[in-house]
């Protein structure tokens, strides 16, 4: 598979990256899931050293903003882990509450050989933060997808959201560096 250009980006640290599941399957409107995304997240994220500036776990996608350290690990290398990881412990938890649902992810395998089952799409996208102006429009995208999405009336009422960080305080689901941007939002 193609890096799709990714080895001219060695000096670039900070994404933006959305990953989205199989015929944008609604799998994460169960907090059973989501709980299990934030787990695999927060595995790696201390195997990879990333920091977390911003996410939204919608129903079918994430997004979220980290800043890499290359020491590390790439972007490549934390998302690859990640969806490889969070696709088996996913499925596993569908597989047991709802047989209906785990049907649609072996139709998606057929396609690859070697697989039973397929989560995520096979790739993700990203993109890398170059400015100040780029991170406060990101942020605020994520912050309201939710409410664009008629999911919740207010960025801060969506539980998987750095909207809570940010707005409420709330370190809660997932601790997020707030303090990067060097701006508060209130």
């Amino acid at each position: 598979m193609g890096r799709r250009g990714r080895f001219n980006l060695t000096d670039e640290s900070i994404f933006f990256v959305t990953t989205t599941v199989v015929e944008f399957t609604r799998v994460f409107t169960n907090d059973t899931y989501c709980d299990l995304l934030i787990r695999n997240i927060l595995h790696y994220q201390k195997k990879y050293h990333f920091t977390i500036l911003a996410y939204v776990i919608m129903p079918s996608h994430f997004h979220w903003i980290i800043i890499v350290n290359r020491q590390y690990g790439t972007i490549s290398d934390i998302m690859r882990d990640i969806k490889k990881y969070s696709a088996w412990d996913v499925m596993e938890e569908i597989e047991k509450l709802d047989k209906n649902l785990s049907v649609i992810f072996r139709e998606a395998a057929k396609d690859f050989n070697k697989h039973k089952r397929k989560f995520w799409m096979q790739r993700f996208d990203d993109e890398v933060i170059r400015n100040e102006k780029m991170f406060w429009t990101k942020l605020h995208y994520i912050h309201n997808n939710p409410v664009e999405a008629g999911l919740v009336n207010g960025p801060e009422d969506f539980k998987y959201s750095s909207a809570q960080n940010y707005i409420n305080g709330d370190q809660s689901v997932m601790f997020v560096d707030t303090e990067y941007a060097g701006v508060e939002i209130k």
